[in-house]
């Protein structure tokens, strides 16, 4: 019989006639074993939890970024199922990994989720598999983590398996950009990976963007995200010092983007939340350090979006003071949107969570109200507030409450009833004055 060639797997992906597996099946993993299964794909989804497997193959969805609906119809066709037996990936044709890369607690990266991801495809390696890393990580990662403990297989790469990297771009939350018309970076281990691995995203969405290699395919996804996180803290940085000057920094965004070339507008706000922009950046600075580079910017942008919640405290401590007479201790507090952003249920390095936290250290009472989030799971990145529940807004709850903290503008908050019903809004998002709803009591931070 004659070998089987990369042409030959070319021709299956395109016939549907290759199956996938999905490892990690989380904000990036979910998405896209079901944006597989909708391109005609059987797919097998592995997690390491067993509820979320079990819920999964119940058909029902973790997040609201993902339907209910979407899970019911790739199970109901026989095309996907989520497990926690790794053996099953010997079953497949492709794996690919979206397992998160947190840092620890000095900061450094935690690659401790994609090198236990990659030790359980080494134990069922065969021919042909495709390995593709999708995970957020510093340049080198697939080549100096993932490809050395795959090649413990026996298995020679670039000849009888294939290793690419495609970083996951996933906004969850937007709807205009689902994971099927994001268009996808891919960088192989050679030219034989690249091939396969570019057909087999574009079978997956509708446009691909090959680069030279799975090096330059990380740093593009870091370079995305650093540019948001640097200019974020510009923005922030500027609401500081125009706030001293008396001028109000969203008047002066909303004016410079009417400018239709060399301007792009980015927003102020509490602090950075999701799994990006606080964390990807400081990946390229633990890596710079390797070539005696200090990422002076980066690590600046960095330090300036940490404090923004500090600034929020700050803030609403002197227009307590001014308008009650009255500090922190002991007062009141409802803060409103505990998601790190608009329209989600996602508390991933949630900055309302670090608000919270830095009020009760100065001993205020506070609760959250969150249409997204009924309760705080209690996992380990909130081990302190897990199982706190969102309280019911109305006329009445606002009444007792020293101060209102908008920390996400939520489109499903009555924002006429909290200003109307408020003593004191604090509003880190400018929703008030966008909805026509700015008052004396309403204070921007």
């Amino acid at each position: 019989m004659a070998p089987v060639t990369v042409d030959d797997l070319v021709e299956r992906i395109a016939a549907r006639h290759y199956s996938l597996g999905v490892i990690g099946l989380g904000y990036v993993g979910l998405p896209l074993a079901l944006t597989a299964c909708e391109a005609g794909f059987a797919v097998v989804g592995f997690d390491v939890n067993p509820a979320r497997v079990a819920e999964i193959n119940a058909g029902t969805s973790f997040t609201t970024h993902v339907a209910d609906a979407r899970i019911a119809s790739a199970l109901a066709e026989g095309r996907f199922e989520a497990t926690t037996n790794f053996d099953k990936l010997a079953s497949v044709d492709a794996v690919i990994i979206a397992v998160p890369t947190p840092l620890t607690k000095t900061r450094d990266p935690d690659l401790s989720h994609v090198a236990d991801a990659a030790r359980q495809i080494a134990r069922r390696l065969r021919p042909q598999h495709l390995v593709v890393l999708e995970s957020t990580t510093w340049p080198g990662t697939t080549m100096e983590v993932v490809a050395p403990i795959l090649d413990e297989s026996g298995l020679r790469r670039g000849a009888d398996y294939f290793l690419a990297y495609s970083p996951e771009r996933e906004d969850p939350g937007n709807r205009e950009f689902r994971t099927a018309v994001i268009p996808k970076v891919v960088g192989g281990d050679g030219a034989a990976a690249a091939t396969l691995a570019t057909a087999l995203y574009q079978a997956l969405v509708t446009k691909v963007v090959p680069v030279s290699s799975t090096t330059t395919a990380e740093a593009v996804k870091l370079t995305e995200n650093i540019f948001r996180s640097v200019n974020i803290a510009l923005v922030n940085e500027l609401k500081l010092i125009y706030d001293k000057m008396g001028i109000d920094v969203w008047e002066v965004i909303e004016a410079a983007k009417t400018k239709p070339f060399g301007f792009m507008p980015f927003y102020p706000g509490p602090g950075l939340g999701g799994h990006c922009i606080p964390i990807d950046p400081f990946y390229l600075t633990w890596k710079a350090r390797e070539f005696d580079f200090t990422t002076r910017f980066i690590e600046l942008a960095g330090q300036i979006n940490t404090a923004m919640p500090q600034h929020v405290v700050d803030r609403l401590a002197e227009a307590l003071d001014r308008d009650q007479g009255r500090g922190l201790s002991g007062v009141a507090i409802l803060v409103l949107g505990i998601a790190y952003k608009k329209n989600i249920d996602d508390l991933r390095e949630s900055p309302s969570i670090r608000l919270i936290e830095l009020l009760e250290l100065r001993s205020s009472q506070v609760d959250f109200h969150d249409p997204h989030v009924p309760v705080v799971p209690p996992d380990r990145d909130h081990t302190r507030l897990g199982g706190r529940r969102s309280v019911e807004l109305t006329p009445e709850a606002l009444g007792r409450y020293n101060v209102v903290l908008i920390a996400t503008d939520h489109d499903a908050v009555d924002y006429g009833m909290v200003v109307a019903s408020s003593k004191l809004v604090i509003d880190t998002r400018n929703v008030c004055e966008r909805l026509g709803l700015s008052a004396p009591h309403v204070i921007k931070a």
